[in-house]
């Protein structure tokens, strides 16, 4: 029997029906509110049952130094066997499909074939041994399979070395796309590598130098996310080593039901566009667990997202935890019910945020940020509604509507180059419902330059907050009838 359970707090309480039989439990009785549960056991092909689910939050401790390509930690062990003898009609060695693993062989297609063998058998593993290295090029592995895939990486995965290495007519858009699977887990105490640094480097990319000023050309080109799902559910990414992505390293687009637990995610501080976790027209997702250093979000939230479930995350250098940037060209975008517990943002250029374009519409809600430690970061707590990425973006009066938005037990050291706290909200549209609960942030060096600023956003503070955030508006705007216009059904 397989099952996974996900309770989402505050208003979600979301039934995976596709997953046959399901219970519900609370994890961690000393939040007042419940929180998502996964429980996934699964007959394991070695070692018997292998059960997937949250532990505790960790302490804090340190994130891959930057300066090192994100790889200072010590690389996965390399076993001396390279894996216990399973039944071989339940696990499909790659070498047995010719697959060389010298790090320089092209061994895509003994991948595709052992996919496609693993793929019409259930619970089966495609296995990707330790000590050894294998190149794949783009790759697109389809489903429908059978329930209960594994691909187990023990080993380490990698693209070909850099844009002039990449075969013709491959796609520059992505390495490993995993597409229409159910019931499928990515693992292994192995590494996936991504080779950027030759993308970062491309003259087309917006580099930045230190003090985050942009130089060089800017602009943007394209570059392969490191692996990308779309329009599968019920899926399991854990315990992989996953750095230098020439672009982000992990999306997920249009899929149900995932959980994502102890990964590390790293890449240099100043890698561009090199997201962590990315999520579009998403829903019902656990993130538990993880370290994630890069050049861009540890995690973002794009629209169509529900019920998000991330605690026990250590981010940074990064930027932040994001929602958004929504409503681009006028868009309609819905986000509803995220939560993001029990986190350390640290060495950042944002701790948490939603951003948002003029001219779109929707709403975004039900968002809850608790339990956040701080450490020297910028731009602590931000709600922009005037996001642009351009040097100049003409005035609209549509917004995406920000209502019921909680910032609670935040604390720690902000970057006094910027105010620690700012609510950006549209002239027309205003936010509502934004509530501060012991907030004390001081400065990590020097003295506050710029007291906390807020622009037509309303709310309350629950605690006094360090530093006192004066500028939030009582009640509720006077065109509050109005907003159901922005509503999302």
């Amino acid at each position: 029997m397989k099952a996974i359970i996900f309770h989402m707090e505050m208003k979600a309480r979301v039934l995976f029906a596709i997953w046959v039989a399901m219970a519900i439990s609370l994890h961690n009785a000393s939040i007042s509110q419940g929180r998502h549960t996964f429980h996934k056991p699964r007959k394991g092909k070695h070692t018997g049952t292998v059960t997937s689910s949250p532990v505790s939050p960790p302490p804090a401790s340190p994130v891959p130094s930057p300066e090192s390509g994100g790889s200072s930690s010590p690389a996965p062990s390399v076993r001396s066997d390279p894996y216990p003898s399973p039944d071989s009609d339940c696990v499909f060695d790659v070498r047995s499909y010719g697959a060389v693993g010298d790090g320089e062989t092209d061994d895509t297609a003994a991948f595709r074939a052992a996919w496609k063998e693993a793929c019409a058998v259930e619970s089966a593993t495609v296995l990707a041994p330790s000590g050894y290295s294998f190149m794949i090029t783009s790759s697109i592995f389809y489903g429908p399979c059978k329930p209960g895939l594994v691909l187990q990486v023990d080993g380490c995965l990698m693209p070909p070395d850099g844009p002039d290495s990449w075969p013709d007519g491959d796609s520059k858009q992505q390495w490993l796309v995993f597409y229409r699977l159910t019931d499928m887990k990515i693992t292994g105490e192995g590494t996936i590598e991504g080779n950027g640094d030759k993308w970062w480097d491309l003259p087309c990319k917006p580099h930045r130098g230190t003090d985050g000023i942009g130089s060089g050309s800017s602009g943007s080109c394209e570059s392969p996310a490191l692996i990308r799902f779309f329009m599968s559910s019920n899926l399991v990414v854990s315990g992989l080593r996953i750095q230098n992505s020439p672009q982000v390293h992990m999306k997920f687009d249009g899929c149900q039901g995932v959980l994502i637990e102890k990964l590390s995610i790293s890449s240099p501080k100043l890698s561009p566009n090199t997201d962590g976790i990315h999520i579009e027209n998403t829903k019902d997702v656990g993130i538990y667990n993880s370290m994630i250093s890069n050049g861009d979000d540890c995690i973002s939230i794009g629209s169509g997202c529900s019920n998000v479930d991330i605690e026990g995350l250590t981010c940074g250098p990064s930027h932040g935890i994001s929602i958004g940037s929504l409503g681009v060209h006028n868009s309609k975008a819905c986000v509803y019910n995220i939560t993001a517990r029990n986190l350390v943002i640290r060495e950042s250029d944002n701790g948490v945020r939603i951003k948002t374009w003029q001219g779109g519409s929707g709403s975004v809600s039900n968002i809850h940020f608790e339990n956040i430690q701080m450490e020297n970061v910028r731009n602590c707590m931000m709600i922009d509604q005037y996001y642009c990425n351009a040097k100049s973006c003409s005035n609209q009066t549509s917004a995406v509507y920000i209502n019921d938005i909680s910032f609670r037990n935040i604390k720690g050291t902000y970057d006094v180059r910027n105010a620690p706290v700012r609510f950006a909200c549209s002239d027309a549209v205003a936010c509502t419902n934004i509530t501060l609960s012991e907030v004390e942030l001081l400065p990590h060096e020097g003295e506050l330059l710029d007291d906390p600023f807020c622009w037509n956003a309303y709310g309350v503070e629950e605690t006094v907050t360090i530093p006192p955030v004066d500028c939030l508006n009582d009640g509720e705007p006077q065109n509050v009838g109005e907003l159901g216009n922005y509503a999302c059904s």
